[in-house]
């Protein structure tokens, strides 16, 4: 008979210890769910801060130039695509001599890079090139 409610105490204390442990799971849980939802909103708001163009140039034999590059996705959720880029012709002295618009048009998922390939006609006197992220779409 004495044993009976001790018996009830301690297992109406771990009944009580279950649940504070659950209700902690579940903040943190909703605190994760809360931040991830922050950070995916940031990201859709701000693309040229998570991507980032790089590249080469060279001429081939009708005078073209070609410029390689890549476009890496620096983003932790959010997939970006249809990606606007601004190429900037330089001179020798650093002066603008020029500037082109292109759109690539591929989904780069989070962390992934794209590479692309266009053919442009420089201005004459071009000596280095610039590649700048204007925009994209989050997919």
């Amino acid at each position: 008979m004495k044993r009976l409610p001790i018996l009830i105490i301690s297992a109406s204390a771990a009944f009580l210890s279950c649940t504070n442990g659950n209700k902690y799971d579940i903040k943190a849980a909703d605190k994760y769910e809360n931040t991830k939802v922050q950070l995916a909103e940031t990201e859709q708001k701000n693309p040229t801060q998570f991507l980032k163009a790089s590249g080469y140039d060279k001429k081939n034999l009708i005078r073209q130039t070609v410029i390689k590059g890549s476009l890496l996705n620096n983003a932790k959720i959010v997939a970006y695509k249809d990606v606007e880029l601004k190429f900037q012709f330089y001179s020798k002295t650093g002066t603008l001599l020029g500037e082109d618009h292109t759109t690539i048009y591929e989904t780069i998922q989070p962390g992934a890079t794209a590479t692309f390939k266009e053919k442009l006609f420089a201005p004459k006197g071009s000596d280095s090139l610039a590649i700048k992220v204007l925009s994209a779409k989050y997919n």
